[in-house]
């Protein structure tokens, strides 16, 4: 998996204060309880890239988008590959 958090720096980066930034402690943290969450287990990696996004998006207000991708190491496919994935890009909705 891989996430990426799109928000402004240009606060942060004048003021070197992490509360005007992404506890990225934290943002591993929501990633990991949705993907490990055993009573919400999901059989398609769309449907976790799905609930990854929602989380943050939910969790974060500064987080403007954010882009994640699921690879499955392990597919039934005959054929030879390191993986397969899917990888989406949502953005907050306006007015939100």
């Amino acid at each position: 998996m891989n996430v990426e958090l799109f928000v402004s720096l240009l606060k942060p980066g004048e003021t070197d204060e992490v509360e005007h930034t992404v506890d990225y402690a934290k943002a591993f943290y929501v990633v990991r309880d949705q993907v490990c969450d055993k009573e919400n287990r999901r059989d398609l990696i769309e449907a976790v890239a799905e609930d990854v996004s929602r989380a943050l998006l939910s969790e974060f207000q500064s987080v403007e988008m954010v882009k994640v991708r699921v690879e499955k190491p392990c597919v039934a496919i005959d054929g030879s590959l390191e993986s397969l994935g899917v990888e989406i890009v949502r953005a907050r909705e306006v007015g939100v």
